[in-house]
């Protein structure tokens, strides 16, 4: 556990690197140069193109720094993040490599004057409890770093959307909520993260839904180019999406666009068993066509009346240049609400005695939270994965 002065030492110094014009960026290539200058070897382990990865490299440190003062939320994450690159090789060795790199990057970065004793002192304690973490949990799984996949059916629901269903080699111990990361054969050495639709099962199956993302390396592909046949690697799974019944508070849910999948895969785990809490489910997207699976969860919610299934849009008809349009909502279904969806789901109040699970793009979680924090919900009942 670290003391609330070495937090506030190194988040006030992450805080100047998010801050500077390009400094995220600056630090990434700085921590890879240095790690594969120390370590040439290294190299192999990553792809050709290093844009992504860098993002990736940033953004899982702001989530780690944001929450070193919850070891319940931190140390899972971390374990689940050293398993997790056993997929590209990497063991318990590279890890505390990587930790003196990042050091190293800090220091070139803030410069000598801001880098007294007691910063890095506060930074090396920080990132031996990182690197500990995930370093013990990649040298001690047993699970394989990856499983084997065949495609079996690719539909095309939009003109940029895709429904992905594949067999897996072996069953993947999973929980609905969870997301893995992907690689496929037009990209290798690319692993994308995607949460699985529906829950695990004996029969091996996953299902995927991704959206094509503008400039993306790996979505397009598999919205366009996945055929029946190809293989995939899939790796252990991640996150800790669930709903705790445990407690006796109602759930709340809030999707985005292909952020349904998770949501959509606990919902359908919950209508296997006898006894559920109350769901409240808003699903939504930037047009109506986004709705694209307001049938399946329509007829969930007629054999479940424990869920509650609302459609919100923020426009109020599809795009003209799409050639894919919406299907008219199932009748019956309650009436599409329209507006950003923080703002609509915080017109019915707080939620403050809820479960929360948000899951959507990462500019669509972020805006929900203001929404919800400006209302008052309380932030611990507030679950959603690193962005």
């Amino acid at each position: 556990m670290l003391d609330e002065r070495t937090i506030s030492l190194v988040r006030a110094g992450f805080k100047a690197v998010l801050a500077a014009d390009e400094g995220p960026e600056q630090l990434a290539r700085s921590f890879y140069a240095q790690l594969f200058a120390e370590h040439p070897e290294f190299r192999n382990f990553f792809p050709a193109s290093m844009d992504e990865q860098r993002e990736h490299f940033v953004k899982a440190l702001a989530w780690v720094f944001d929450n070193l003062d919850r070891d319940d939320r931190v140390v899972p994450f971390l374990e689940q993040l050293g398993r997790d690159h056993r997929k590209h090789g990497v063991d318990g060795s590279h890890f505390r490599a990587g930790g003196s790199a990042l050091i190293t990057a800090f220091r070139t970065f803030v410069g000598n004057e801001v880098w007294t004793d007691e910063v890095e002192v506060a930074w090396h304690d920080t990132l031996a409890l990182v690197t500990d973490n995930m370093a013990v949990a990649a040298d001690s799984d047993e699970m394989p770093p990856y499983w084997g996949a065949t495609v079996v059916d690719h539909r095309r629901i939009l003109d940029d959307l895709a429904v992905v269903r594949l067999q897996l080699d072996e069953s993947i111990p999973y929980y609905a909520g969870q997301y893995v990361s992907v690689q496929i054969p037009q990209r290798p050495k690319l692993w994308r993260y995607l949460s699985p639709a529906i829950p695990s099962n004996s029969q091996g199956e996953i299902e995927f839904h991704v959206r094509r993302v503008s400039g993306g390396w790996v979505s397009p592909a598999i919205v366009g180019e996945t055929v029946v046949g190809d293989r995939w690697a899939v790796s252990p799974p991640l996150g800790g999406l669930h709903v705790d019944r445990s407690i006796a508070e109602d759930v709340l849910m809030i999707a985005g666009g292909t952020g349904l999948a998770p949501l959509r895969a606990q919902i359908m785990d919950m209508a296997r068993m006898s006894r559920n809490p109350r769901v409240h489910l808003f699903m939504s997207g930037t047009y109506p066509r986004d709705l694209y699976d307001a049938q399946t969860l329509w007829q969930l919610s007629l054999s479940n009346p424990w869920l509650t299934v609302v459609p919100v849009t923020e426009e109020y008809e599809d795009p003209w240049w799409h050639s894919t349009l919406s299907a008219e909502l199932p009748s019956g279904m309650h009436h599409r609400l329209h507006g950003p969806i923080g703002k609509v789901v915080t017109q019915f109040g707080s939620w403050a005695d809820r479960q929360i699970q948000i899951c959507g793009s990462p500019s669509m979680v972020r805006t929900t939270l203001y929404a919800l924090r400006k209302v008052g919900t309380p932030m611990e009942h507030v679950q959603h994965d690193p962005l």
